[in-house]
């Protein structure tokens, strides 16, 4: 199956100042879709970066925006009354962080699980084509099969992250039983990229390295990661978004679908794009594997290429030298500015 045009909306996307839901929104607005987006502005990291997000869509006349907690039920309740009919709704919104969780329990199940059910409520009261939504590889656990494949068992989560994403999954499939919602989870495998947010392993090591502090290499070097790029995991989005699976697809509209870029790095090489893009050298502590982490991941794509014709393919040196101009021109503009 390959993907069929988008309509002109609307679309409705959750976490649209976010890392990916404003590279989604982007990608829909240049091609003349209308996007109302929501997003609570929370200041689990830098707000400024988010408003300069949103500066950047609310440039786009197609755009809407409204500032909404998906936790408040009775707001996401009204919201749902007023704008209940859309073409697809995106679920991006989320608490992230798997280390934050860690210290931080109760922010997960307000914004994972009863945001997440408050949103299903308006999805179920109103008219959705759609409903595409975030999970994450780590729903994957520490499993050692690789590559990593949907129909895998995700029953053994070593974060409350991704207890709380897999949790997610579990309250969208009986939303889509239930009351026939067409509904794809999104497993996205650690997007990277221009306008990432400051608590991502590429931030911290690209901000460290420039300010020629040390960065902190967990499990002692010895980790693999599935890196998609954030225009790649953007695409793979838009691509389905047109494509809700059907009740001849299984006996629940739902499914599943990996988003990475099938091509594991070892985080030395990761480590060394930076270094090669800076051209200055990271002053390395290594330290073992942190609680919640682990040591490997990489998706296979074989289901997101069968349904959409597509897979994320950006090398990690040029995804990385993407940020790194990213991040050398933006916060250059914020020094020049301040």
């Amino acid at each position: 199956m390959t993907s069929t045009p988008l309509e002109n909306g609307p679309v409705l996307i959750t976490g649209a100042a976010g890392f990916i839901g404003f590279h989604l929104a982007m990608r829909l607005l240049d091609l003349g879709v209308q996007v109302h987006g929501l997003d609570n502005l929370n200041h689990y990291y830098d707000p400024q970066l988010k408003q300069d997000r949103l500066s950047l869509l609310q440039r786009h006349s197609n755009f809407r925006f409204t500032r909404l907690d998906l936790a408040d039920r009775e707001g996401v309740r009204e919201f749902f009354a007023q704008f209940g009919n859309w073409d697809a709704v995106v679920h991006l919104a989320a608490q992230a962080g798997v280390r934050y969780s860690l210290d931080h329990p109760m922010a997960y199940l307000d914004s994972n699980l009863a945001g997440t059910l408050h949103l299903l409520e308006g999805c179920r009261h109103g008219s959705v084509r759609h409903l595409v939504y975030a999970s994450s590889s780590s729903v994957y656990g520490a499993s050692r099969t690789m590559p990593l494949r949907e129909s895998q068992p995700t029953d053994e989560p070593v974060s409350l992250y991704a207890a709380t994403k897999k949790s997610c999954e579990v309250l969208v499939h009986s939303y889509s039983h239930l009351y026939r919602i067409p509904a794809t989870g999104l497993r996205l495998f650690t997007v990277y990229g221009p306008w990432g947010r400051p608590d991502m392993a590429i931030f911290k090591f690209t901000h460290a390295i420039t300010h020629g502090e040390p960065i902190e290499v967990y499990n002692h070097g010895k980790m693999e990661r599935d890196f998609t790029f954030v225009a790649d995991a953007a695409e793979a989005i838009h691509r389905l978004m047109p494509l809700p699976p059907t009740a001849e697809e299984g006996a629940v509209p739902h499914r599943i679908v990996n988003i990475g870029n099938s091509s594991p790095v070892q985080l030395e090489h990761f480590i060394g794009c930076i270094e090669q893009a800076l051209g200055k050298p990271a002053i390395k502590h290594y330290k073992p594997m942190h609680k919640g982490d682990v040591p490997a991941t990489w998706a296979d794509v074989s289901r997101l290429k069968s349904l959409t014709g597509f897979e994320p393919a950006t090398p990690i040196e040029l995804g990385v030298e993407r940020f790194v101009s990213w991040y050398r021109d933006h916060y250059a503009a914020q020094r020049a500015g301040a």
